[in-house]
């Protein structure tokens, strides 16, 4: 049987404005002026520049003719918008160096997509169809300077959207040929045919400087071709023996090997995809003035902005022939549009403002909690904060904190710095005093570089020697800690 009843509910929802500055946090300042043009597209009642004052336009809305009639919504909402002095967000200490171009500079690089085209025109390869498979080879290198499709996917692809019918055989004798461009291992397959490459064409142009160099290079392609895998685990001992060389020998070659380039594209800026070089735009700058810190928000990429005169004088227009009651059904409609977009304007601008208010007062609590550090330069001296920290003092949800630390940076002394890499968990020493894990790593890090490289200490090593120091540690937390920082196990640290 079907009933209607009658219920109430309390349930929480944003408003359009908050959702608006919930998004407009997340934002780095490297792509704020970016998402403030956007906006400023979309809405022709928002403009770049500093408000002007509105004095003029108060005193003819409110001459003696007028004052005899009654207040009406739409005048209320015409003087909350007209008695404001100004709507732009940005303090006078914030303008300040402002002058300077907003602009980041794009480095103008030759790409290696290009770089390689270039090199192809001096094989003069006159055969348009041997010119198609080069191309398609050149395109399929990724952004480290390797050929990780296979050949057969190739000659589909030349077949299927050049028309070209070829074997592998075809696209592997092109394939020969430009393995020989430059930079040195460049299409490549995989890390040991890079090798191999370099090694055979420094072989070739006697790029060596005494006899046992030479030696050197040639027991180093016999490493590449034949022992690869035993190399790449560093097996030295059984390398020495099936190569019948003393430790000497085998460290030169070593050497040798370690000069090679494993990426052979790195030194150009986005490779064959074209991208552009990405720069870091600080959100914070912190400098120490008389040992006091001092925190400025960047704002040089967020531009100034304010309501428009037209759409302001318009929407005056319309208030005083709906007063005289002389206004048409099309010209409150457009009024109405013109209503919505001075709103949406005002919103915009005030979310600028408030995301302004809540990264500093989220900046300065994590510079408060953390003051040593900045300070000091030490990571020693992080204390163990999490995002409610920041969340109690600034009186803001988790969430929010969130959003502001995400993709967010503060240029220091000491470098620019991820605002994430200062939140971490803390554990406590054997004396009970909370130490970050940060300081742990760090610690971790200074044992492992001071260890004796031929004989690596091992991750039970690693943990006496922290507990040794204090830190209560188990042997699989310091494993966690050590692949955090990108540090191989014991074996694959050996060196010679």
């Amino acid at each position: 049987m079907i009933k209607q009843t009658l219920s109430q509910k309390l349930q929480q929802r944003l408003s359009p404005q908050q959702i608006q500055l919930m998004k407009l946090l997340q934002v780095p300042t490297v792509s704020l002026e970016q998402r403030i043009k956007e906006e400023l597209e979309v809405n022709p009642a928002l403009e770049e520049g500093i408000e002007s004052d509105q004095d003029e336009w108060l005193d003819s809305s409110n001459s003696e003719e007028n004052t005899e009639q009654p207040s009406s919504g739409l005048e209320d909402y015409m003087q909350n918008y007209i008695e404001e002095d100004s709507y732009s967000y940005k303090t006078i200490s914030e303008r300040v160096g402002m002058e300077e171009e907003r602009t980041i500079p794009i480095p103008v690089e030759i790409s290696l997509h290009e770089y390689l085209e270039n090199q192809l025109q001096l094989l003069n390869l006159k055969d348009e169809s041997k010119l198609r498979i080069a191309s398609q080879i050149i395109g399929s290198i990724d952004e480290d300077g390797y050929l990780r499709r296979d050949l057969s996917a190739i000659v589909d692809d030349l077949m299927f959207t050049e028309n070209i019918f070829v074997s592998e055989k075809e696209v592997k004798e092109i394939l020969r040929r430009i393995q020989q461009f430059e930079p040195s291992g460049i299409a490549a397959r995989d890390l040991r045919e890079c090798l191999q490459i370099q090694l055979q064409q420094r072989l070739a142009i006697q790029d060596y400087g005494s006899f046992d160099q030479m030696e050197y290079l040639v027991l180093a392609q016999e490493i590449i071709v034949h022992h690869f895998d035993i190399f790449s685990k560093k097996h030295f001992d059984k390398l020495e023996q099936l190569l019948e060389i003393d430790e000497e020998t085998l460290k030169g070659t070593i050497q040798e090997i370690v000069k090679l380039n494993p990426k052979p594209a790195s030194g150009f800026s986005g490779s064959n995809t074209r991208n552009q070089q990405q720069y870091v735009v600080p959100d914070f700058t912190l400098t120490t003035e008389d040992g006091q810190l001092e925190l400025t928000l960047n704002g040089r990429n967020a531009p100034d902005l304010k309501i428009s005169e037209q759409y302001q004088q318009m929407l005056l227009g319309y208030f005083a022939k709906a007063r005289q009651q002389k206004a048409t059904r099309l010209e409150k409609e457009t009024a109405q549009f013109v209503k919505q977009k001075i709103d949406n304007a005002r919103w915009f601008i005030e979310a600028i403002r408030q995301r302004h208010q809540t990264m500093y007062s989220v900046m300065q609590a994590i510079l408060e909690y953390q003051v040593e550090y900045f300070l000091t330069g030490d990571q020693r001296k992080l204390r163990p904060m999490i995002l409610k920290d920041i969340a109690d003092v600034t009186k803001l949800d988790v969430s929010t904190i969130s959003r502001v630390v995400n993709s967010k940076y503060v240029q220091t002394e000491f470098g620019t710095k991820n605002l994430k890499e200062f939140f971490s968990e803390g554990m406590q020493t054997e004396s009970g005093e909370e130490v970050s894990t940060i300081e742990v790593k760090e610690v971790l890090h200074e044992f492992i570089i001071n260890e004796n490289k031929r004989k690596p200490l091992s991750d039970e090593k690693l943990t006496e020697l922290l507990q040794e120091k204090g830190y209560n540690i188990a042997r699989r937390t310091v494993a966690k800690y050590r692949e955090q920082l990108s540090i191989p196990v014991a074996r694959l640290r050996k060196a010679l």
